[in-house]
């Protein structure tokens, strides 16, 4: 016998429909969809990680490739995931600098979830023999007890992350 929670998928079109559909007019907000969060009580993070990400430089037109990593402490919404797939697959043929991406993901993010706190890392493969990781972050403007309670979560899972990859600092950068 099957149980099932009561998670609220009615708006979902992407999950379980088969192929993905290729999109055709770059990335955009309008290609990720969100469902309820069931825990708007409680800070919990969400961590989301595309490891196959490519785009285009703008300039050269020169495949650029890396992982976007997304974390977030979701308010009354999360991201569905195939979505966020089909979201980073836009990004394919789509011409643009790192820090421009890194952005528009954290951007795109805030607008369709305005979770509490979310933070996008751009870690993208050297060209030309240099590395270049983006972070941008956002918190949105909460009472001060929520405030705090969100701000203590993300510094205890910052430290965590590096608790867990120590060297990861002496090898290049900040790595979280």
């Amino acid at each position: 016998m099957k149980t099932r929670s009561q998670d609220q998928t009615e708006t979902l079109k992407l999950l379980g429909a088969g192929r993905l559909p290729t999109p055709t007019q770059g990335p955009h907000v309008g290609l990720l969809e969100a469902f309820p969060n069931r825990f708007p009580q409680r800070p919990y993070i969400i961590n989301l990680t595309f490891p196959e990400f490519t785009s285009l430089c703008p300039v050269t037109g020169q495949p650029d490739f890396g992982v976007i990593s997304v974390e977030y402490i979701p308010h009354e919404l999360c991201v569905e995931s195939k979505s966020f797939k089909l979201y980073m697959f836009a990004y394919r043929n789509h011409q643009s600098f790192m820090e421009t991406i890194t952005n528009s993901v954290l951007d795109d993010l805030c607008t369709l979830l305005a979770p509490c706190w979310c933070r996008v890392k751009g870690l993208f493969a050297p060209r030309g023999g240099t590395s270049i990781h983006v972070f941008a972050e956002a918190f949105k403007p909460m009472a001060a007890e929520q405030d705090s309670l969100v701000r203590s979560t993300v510094t205890a899972w910052k430290a965590e992350a590096r608790a867990l990859l120590p060297g990861t600092l002496d090898r290049g950068g900040d790595a979280f």
